[in-house]
């Protein structure tokens, strides 16, 4: 058999193999024991001392009796603490002890991501060390519900999904664009058992990133040891169908067809109370962002921090569709509700 003669050119300028040279160096590995076990995932460095932003699931259930170790590019590891969780947005930083000189991330802006646009992913998936997989932006603003955060709330955030392949393991490490520039978190896949997850099957073509624009306000509380805030209406919602359990009277007539997310409850002193929001209607529209369900709803707010002014547009009963404006409350000290 002829063997053919290949040289080693240097990396195309804004090719995968030149972002997985120049981009990826910053990703770690994070093996966690703790109560419920051990696993691993992986982590971006935040700063030269060590500050790592990574998931949530992949650290939160360590417990005070549990251990973290991350392992860097070069080889050497360092034992890690928790500076602070945000299970709204499967976020956490943690803090590894006694490094410096690191290299940092760069972060990028989501919200600049098109649709098939290249993107590129970096993690630890199955605990392998550094592979990298390259695909497209498929949506960059999918509404996602990955299930429970505790009382009562949803980790719901408005991902950006790729089919680069994400597998068990990659969850908190970047997704990339082709600047080498961090645009989102690993964080969940779609599973052919129709379920989401991180640590559930493997990539079928639909993964989900967090963005990186939505959740660097929280990533900065964090850093700094402080209880993340997040944005809310003051309301709980479900999908606006006639299948939506809603109270007694409502979800008649044209409104039960039409899509957006349909108002259950209004709370007391909220947001949505001063605007004149009340049980019954549908949110069609945030600013410029369609409404199309609760999740819908729930992502986009998530998406804005507290103090931010926002246009709502609603249906109430046949009329047409009204707009308010409002400022969104903070969650502070207390849970955030379903929008």
């Amino acid at each position: 058999a002829q063997v053919a003669e290949t040289s080693d050119e240097p990396a195309p300028e804004g090719s995968v193999e030149a972002v997985a040279a120049q981009g990826l160096p910053p990703v770690v590995k994070i093996d966690v024991a703790g109560p419920q076990g051990a696993g691993s995932g992986s982590g971006i460095v935040l700063s030269s001392d060590g500050q790592i932003l990574t998931n949530e699931h992949v650290v939160g259930d360590v417990g005070e009796q549990g251990t973290i170790r991350v392992s860097f590019d070069d080889g050497s590891t360092a034992p890690a603490e928790v500076l602070g969780t945000d299970p709204l947005t499967d976020t956490a930083v943690i803090q590894a002890q006694d490094v410096e000189g690191l290299t940092p991330v760069t972060i990028g802006r989501s919200s600049d991501l098109d649709v098939g646009e290249t993107a590129v992913a970096g993690g630890s998936p199955f605990g392998w060390e550094s592979p990298v997989t390259g695909g497209t932006v498929t949506a960059p603003n999918r509404p996602v519900d990955v299930g429970p955060a505790g009382e009562g709330n949803t980790t719901t955030y408005p991902a950006i999904q790729t089919d680069a392949a994400i597998n068990p393991g990659n969850s908190g490490g970047p997704l990339v664009n082709m600047a080498g520039h961090v645009v989102g978190i690993n964080s969940s896949i779609r599973t052919d058992s129709s379920s989401f997850g991180g640590q559930q099957g493997g990539s079928i073509g639909l993964g989900f990133a967090i963005p990186i624009d939505a959740v660097m306000p929280i990533v900065e509380q964090m850093a700094a040891g402080e209880e993340p805030t997040h944005a809310r209406l003051g309301i709980t919602v479900s999908d606006n169908s006639e299948q939506a359990q809603t109270p007694e009277g409502l979800g008649d007539g044209a409104m039960a067809a039409a899509p957006g997310a349909l108002v259950q409850e209004v709370g007391d002193g909220s947001t949505a109370e001063s605007a004149g929001l009340e049980p019954g209607d549908v949110i069609t529209r945030v600013d410029d962002t369609l409404i199309t369900s609760a999740d819908s709803l729930v992502a986009t707010i998530r998406s804005y921090r507290p103090g931010d002014e926002v246009e709502v547009t609603f249906l109430r009963g046949d009329d047409e569709e009204q707009t308010v404006t409002l400022t969104l409350d903070s969650d502070g000290e207390d849970a955030a509700r379903a929008g």
